[in-house]
């Protein structure tokens, strides 16, 4: 159990250090947006500034989410509440909601902060979900950003073409 804690700690540790890099890049990002006002505009295509704090707002709330998961299960474990551990445990290998897709909204380049949370995160890889490193390169390789699409019949068309590929989940 002290070697399950220690891991969780560590996880944990990288979580929480992603999490205050999202958030320092979602301040620097409404400083600049309220010291714009108008000429900045607000937009709501693809890479926009509204779309990209989207982006980053999900991406801390799915960090948030990730993080007290954690703290749930090692508290009830530490507690000896079995029941309610083992409620959790399915949730911690859960890689954290709208991360990196958050990043699909996100102007490019995205902001050093995002970055360096995404390069902590991706070390993660084997603590999530199969693929999660590989989502990561994808959303960092990105030259632009993909959602919300222009044309969302396209959009839906190859949603579809990719979901009946052979092999698609």
């Amino acid at each position: 159990m002290d070697q399950e804690l220690d891991e969780l700690r560590h996880v944990a540790g990288i979580l929480n250090e992603a999490l205050a890099l999202l958030k320092s890049e979602e301040k620097r990002l409404m400083e600049y947006r309220a010291g714009r006002g108008r000429e900045y505009g607000s937009g709501d295509g693809a890479g926009s500034p509204a779309q990209t704090a989207i982006g980053l707002g999900e991406m801390t709330t799915g960090l948030r989410a990730s993080i007290d998961s954690l703290a749930l299960y090692a508290g009830f474990t530490v507690l000896g509440l079995e029941k309610q551990a083992e409620g959790e445990h399915r949730h911690i290998r859960l890689e954290p909601r709208c991360v990196p897709s958050g990043t699909n909204r996100m102007a490019r380049p995205l902001g050093e902060a995002t970055v360096q949370a995404l390069q902590l995160l991706r070390g993660l890889d084997t603590f999530f979900a199969g693929g999660f490193a590989d989502r990561i390169d994808q959303a960092l390789a990105a030259s632009q950003a993909t959602y919300p699409p222009a044309d969302w019949e396209a959009y839906r068309r190859q949603e579809r073409s990719e979901a009946a590929a052979p092999g698609a989940v």
